[in-house]
């Protein structure tokens, strides 16, 4: 009988001891990305409340902390930096005190983020600065040093959570160079996406044996640019051929997804991109089964969820009471007045007063030939009335340079031909679409109906043109004259005024379109303004004082007889009746 007692005493320390040596870990893992300046739940453009913001997440990521204590991992994906006057307040107006960027993400207690193509756009004076400033890491794996081939950023941070070893390694697309003169990036040059993961990979597994790989990824799911040697948006190539990554939480093409992936070794990889402006966040769960310390047991499971629901965290908003107070300041002070209000719905239509404002405006200011210029927002619009600050953020809404550029009047037309080719349908009969539009989504809810992204819908000021929409695509410019009453010339060497994302190849309607290398492009820089074009937009409409904006009708669709009911019809399906 003692034998009996004893043994079953030794069977219970048995079940005992292996219940004390397996232990489940639950890790939440929050992901922002594309924040644009979203820090507030308001619009200091619009000067109205808007649904995203960080002061919402701040809302959601406490009900998180309240449930998982320390083992709540905050992550953001980079294009911080850029979007709302209150960064280009911080960036450039008042940068002698510490970036509001940073301070909101020090307030939340972000554990990594990484750096995006926006970042790097505010040059070196400032994303340094905001750099120095956030007390979490910004990782960037693939952008290198020229001068000593080592990493610019950290590669990757290891983050240590109730015994559980997680790396974050962090990417940002390569194809800066397409965008972005080489000034705002000099000293760094950016590898591609998928070699220096892998090499990362390799390293992090032999020196840091994680538990869980997360990666951090400035660039969109598939496509985009794409060289010989590149791909802008490389996060499912990445997640499908680099074996090891768990979870990756990727942005930059603003679109929201959440999917997964079978990699090399047949596993899965959660993919999640919560979109753009803080509306969302990217909300993944990774259970973790230990026995005696190690994982015998791993499960991600993810979603992307809406936080516009959420109320603002009123301890937030009274933290940064003081910078709101600041923004509202700046914004609201007039600089002019507009004798009829401008929209850029009108400019996908024909020529028109928004865009039109613009063109005249760098012409103006630069003396040049000819003036390229694109919408860069779908639906925007200044009203009649006094303009404030804030309004020039709709006029233009990105901190773009002004560059003047030599082109031959061929390349012109050439570099119209590929916009037009994004921007209208070749119409076969008088019923069918004016605009290239993207049929799919018609009633699918999303925010533009087009196929193309209208920032790279460049039309011209300085010359006279007809866009015939029943030709094929490379034959639809027409240009009939300069439009002083001289003549046009295809071989002549023309001064262009464009922004800096063009000029330096953005959109590639000067690479791929007008055929210049993109070698070349630097040599054909005559003029770089040194302030970024909003800043000189807002000195002439300052000086002038009262503006009547009116369009330049120096270029037409054609035939009229398809084209007049065909805008017609367009512009109620996109629009409405207004």
């Amino acid at each position: 009988m003692k034998r009996l007692i004893a043994f079953t005493a030794f069977i219970i320390c048995i079940n005992l001891s292996s219940m004390a040596d397996t232990k489940t870990v639950k890790l939440r893992v929050l992901g922002t990305s594309d924040v644009h300046g979203c820090f507030f739940p308001y619009n200091f453009i619009e000067r109205k409340e808007t649904k995203g913001s960080l002061a919402r997440l701040s809302t959601y990521a406490g009900m998180m902390r309240k449930e998982y204590g320390d083992n709540l991992i905050m992550l953001d994906n980079g294009d911080i930096l850029q979007g709302q006057p209150t960064c280009y307040y911080f960036n450039y107006v008042k940068n002698d005190v510490t970036n509001v960027a940073a301070e909101v993400i020090n307030y939340l207690g972000y554990d990594a983020q990484t750096i995006g193509n926006h970042d790097v756009e505010t040059g070196h004076a400032v994303y340094d600065k905001w750099i120095n400033e956030v007390k979490c890491p910004v990782l960037g794996a693939n952008i290198v040093r020229t001068d000593n081939g080592k990493p610019y950023l950290r590669p990757y941070k290891m983050i240590c959570k109730d015994g559980i070893k997680i790396a974050v390694l962090g990417l940002l697309t390569p194809a800066i160079p397409n965008w972005l003169t080489e000034d705002l990036w000099q000293g760094m040059r950016f590898e591609e996406m998928t070699a220096s993961a892998r090499h990362w990979m390799e390293y992090i597994k032999k020196n840091e044996n994680p538990d869980v790989v997360i990666g951090l990824f400035h660039s969109g799911k598939e496509g985009g640019i794409t060289t010989e040697t590149y791909y802008e948006d490389a996060t499912l190539k990445v997640a499908r051929e680099v074996a090891g990554v768990d979870l990756i939480i990727f942005g930059h093409d603003h679109s929201r997804y959440c999917g997964q992936i079978t990699n090399t070794e047949g596993k899965q990889v959660l993919c999640l991109n919560p979109a753009n402006n803080a509306l969302a966040v990217a909300d993944a769960e990774i259970t973790l089964t230990l026995d005696n310390g190690r994982v015998k047991e791993k499960t991600v499971t993810g979603r992307i969820t809406d936080i516009a629901a959420c109320n603002a965290d009123k301890e937030y908003m009274e933290r940064f009471r003081s910078v709101t107070e600041d923004i509202n300041s700046y914004v609201g002070k007039k600089i002019g007045t507009f004798a009829k209000g401008i929209y850029t719905r009108d400019s996908f239509f024909g020529s028109s007063a928004f865009v039109d404002l613009i063109h005249n405006l760098q012409l103006q200011i630069t003396g040049a030939d000819i003036s390229f210029n694109a919408p860069l927002s779908v639906d925007a619009g200044i009203e009649a009335g006094d303009i404030y600050v804030s309004d020039m953020f709709n006029l233009y809404k990105y901190e773009n340079q002004l560059y003047v550029m030599t082109l031959t009047g061929e390349e012109v037309r050439k570099h119209l031909e590929m916009s037009y080719d994004l921007w209208v349908n070749t119409m076969k009969s008088a019923d069918d679409h004016i605009l290239l539009l993207d049929t799919a989504a018609l009633t699918g809810g999303r925010h533009s109906m087009f196929r193309n992204m209208t920032f790279n819908f460049d039309s011209a000021a300085g010359i006279d043109y007809e866009v015939d929409v029943t030709r094929p695509d490379g034959e639809k410019v027409h240009i009939l004259r300069m439009s002083d009453g001289k003549p046009f010339d295809k071989a002549a060497m023309y001064r262009v005024v464009m922004n800096s994302y063009r000029g330096n190849g953005g959109g590639e309607l000067l690479t791929k379109g007008a055929g210049i290398p993109h070698d070349e492009l630097k040599n054909r820089i005559i003029y770089k303004s040194e302030r970024d074009l909003r800043h000189y937009l807002m000195q002439e409409i300052e000086k002038k004082g009262t503006i009547n904006p009116g369009a330049n009708n120096n270029w037409r669709f054609v035939p009229e007889e398809w084209t007049t009911e065909a805008i017609k019809r367009d512009h109620r399906l996109l629009f409405g009746d207004k």
